[in-house]
């Protein structure tokens, strides 16, 4: 495998979700004025529009809504083939995830998931799943 990993996108709506990952902590947002968590996040709240966000930290738990398996085309950074789940977690919201150590053909919808992290520099930790 080599170094070279697609680098994702951070900015001022991510970064908090970006430096958990770096702390060990899967972070949602949180609306400060209704409560309302969502993935993934924004500058504002859907259900009020208020802009006043903050965060809660995720269990790490979740279960497996929808998968597909990726085979082509190669992607800098990893082996072929790459599973990629759409977890529903714990907390009611849903994320994408790439699933490690889990046989293309024993992923399934309803497998339970627990979030763990791949440091790829000093700069950026991505959280990966693991069965549970």
């Amino acid at each position: 495998m080599t170094t070279a990993v697609i680098r994702p996108m951070i900015g001022q709506d991510s970064q908090f979700f970006w430096d958990g990952t770096t702390a060990g902590e899967l972070r949602v947002q949180k609306c400060n004025a209704c409560g309302v968590l969502r993935f993934p996040p924004g500058p504002a709240c859907p259900e009020c529009h208020a802009l006043d966000r903050g965060h809660v930290v995720a269990a790490g738990t979740g279960t497996v809504f929808s998968y597909v398996v990726h085979r082509h085309p190669p992607v800098p950074g990893k082996e072929l083939p790459i599973v990629i789940a759409l977890i529903d977690l714990d907390e009611g919201v849903r994320m994408v995830g790439e699933v490690v150590d889990v046989a293309d053909d024993e992923i399934e919808v309803g497998m339970r998931l627990r979030v763990d992290y791949r440091r790829v520099d000093d700069e950026l930790t991505l959280p990966i799943w693991r069965k549970a």
